[in-house]
């Protein structure tokens, strides 16, 4: 199976740089828009048979322009939302924004067990997302899923069995980023049972803007232990 991952286009929070991750969220700003519109001739050639989004608004307005150029129905599944910042929802001040990301590294350094405060475990965030894939994977060869910056970088720094935090190509993962994988669902929470084929890191199009895309964009050696991620 060939999985499209794609993050939503860029949001007000996004620009303000706040930990932004309850239901419904907010919509796309106008730059937003313009990098939902590029998707489409990002992922062309790509015989894409559907399109599965999360329930939060930023990802059905990202997926609209991919849905119209393949005559495709998104499918909602809460599955694919954002990683919960629970207590830390709507900050942006550098100690909270350091501790949700310190859970998603303990997460990709190992530790499941850890919960984000206030909200999920690395276990119960990644059954959520492999439930979605596993749906899919049974209908479909080819599926793109619009999901977020944390929740993309997770699954597939978890999933991936030749990622490597050292190549500075995974540092980053912009709004309307995409990462294509091929594999199949494993049935277990160990690591591995996908290939990362590639990791386009730029927004789609190559429209960045002069502001943020928000904090969960960027991670780095600095911040992941990038031997552990060979896996």
């Amino acid at each position: 199976m060939r999985l499209i991952l794609i993050r939503h286009g860029q949001t007000p929070n996004n620009v303000r740089g706040v930990l932004d991750t309850a239901v419904p969220g907010p919509g796309l700003t106008p730059l937003g828009e313009l990098q939902a519109a590029a998707i489409p001739d990002a992922v062309a050639g790509q015989n894409i048979a559907a399109l599965y989004i999360s329930n939060l608004s930023r990802t059905a307005l990202t997926a609209a322009p991919l849905a119209a150029a393949h005559n495709l129905e998104p499918v909602v599944r809460d599955g694919l939302r954002e990683i919960s910042a629970g207590d830390l929802e709507m900050k942006g001040d550098k100690a909270s924004i350091e501790a949700y990301l310190h859970a998603v590294k303990s997460w990709l350094t190992g530790d499941l067990s850890v919960r984000m405060p206030g909200a999920d475990t690395g276990f119960e965030v990644l059954a959520r997302f492999d439930a979605v894939v596993e749906e899919a994977a049974a209908a479909h060869q080819t599926v793109a899923m619009v999901s977020h910056g944390a929740m993309i970088r997770f699954w597939a720094g978890h999933r991936g069995v030749n990622i490597d935090w050292a190549d500075p190509k995974y540092h980053d993962l912009s709004n309307t980023g995409v990462v294509i994988l091929d594999g199949e669902p494993t049935g277990s929470s160990a690591p591995g049972g996908w290939r990362i084929q590639a990791w386009h890191g730029e927004p789609a199009g190559g429209l960045r803007g002069l502001d943020a895309d928000g904090p969960t964009a960027e991670m780095t050696t600095e911040n992941i232990d990038a031997g552990h991620e060979n896996h």
